[in-house]
Order: structure tokens, then sequence, then C-alpha cells
């Protein structure tokens, strides 16, 4: 898991999973993966949505299968999605912040480019050439704008 990820961000992911449609808990794990770095931590899955059952956040009903074990599955209740919406405009602040942050980094370094180009450390890097202008466009990972290096804003400002 990243050093810098948000803490206690497994919560947000799964109560948006279940607001989304319940589901039972290997399925959540699966549906995860693309939001969160949870380095295939079932139990820790399990775990949260435990806790977050004792805080009434989701409820749990037993289903059986004519196929296999019976199999728990997972609702996000009314004070869930409340605690949701809370979440949600606390990561929007944070995403505001980050995005600040990257604008400027950007300015002062061509790395920020290599990682949204895909590129490792070392890959595609020319260490001798100096920065380099990034032009300002939308990033496909993550959405945020690029700005170019030498400008006196970052850009959307």
């Amino acid at each position: 898991m990243a050093e810098l990820e948000p803490r206690n961000f497994l919560q947000p992911c799964l109560l948006l999973l279940l607001r989304e449609h319940p589901d039972h808990g290997y399925e959540l794990v699966s549906r995860l993966r693309p939001m969160h770095d949870g380095e295939g931590d079932a139990g820790g899955v399990y775990r949260a949505l435990r806790g977050m059952e004792r805080q009434g956040l989701v409820r749990s009903e037993w289903h059986t299968s004519e196929v296999g074990p019976a199999r728990r599955t997972y609702f996000v209740t009314a004070d869930g999605v409340a605690v949701l919406d809370d979440l949600v405009e606390s990561l929007c602040q944070t995403h505001e912040s980050l995005h600040v942050f990257l604008e400027r980094y950007a300015r002062v370094s061509t790395r920020l480019r290599d990682i949204h180009e895909g590129r490792g450390r070392d890959q595609g890097r020319d260490r001798d050439a100096p920065d380099r202008a990034l032009g300002a466009e939308r990033c496909g990972r993550c959405g945020g704008l690029r700005q170019a290096v030498g400008s006196d804003r970052p850009a959307g400002w």
C-alpha cells in the first residue's frame, strides 16, 4: 500500500461500493481493487465490514444457495450513506490540495510527466535535459491538470 494513501480510505470505498449495490464480501474485494490498493487483503475488508456493521453503517443478511455455502450479503444503511456523504466532502478538499501540490511540482520537475506516462524512475528520462514544459492537459489517470513549467500559477487559477 502506498505510504501517503489517505488513512481509513477503505471505509469510504466500501460504503460507495455498497451504495452502488449490495454485495458479498468476496465480490466487494474484487470490486475494490481499482479504487484501493489493499494488497489483496480480504481479511481487512471483512474486518472493516464487521466494524461498520457494529457502527450501524452497513447491515448484512445470510443468503443460502443451492450451490455452495450460505453467503452474507452487505447493504449500506441510511447512516452509512450520511457518513459517505461527509467523507466525500473531506475527500474533495484533499483532492483539491493534492492537485495544487502536483501542479506546483510539475513546474519544477519532469518526473510527474514520467509518472503519468507510466515510466519507471529511470525509464525514458533524460537526466541531463532541463525541465521541459508539460503543457496544460488533463491527466488520463486522475483527470487533474498538468501545468506548464515556468508558469506563475497552477492551471485553473
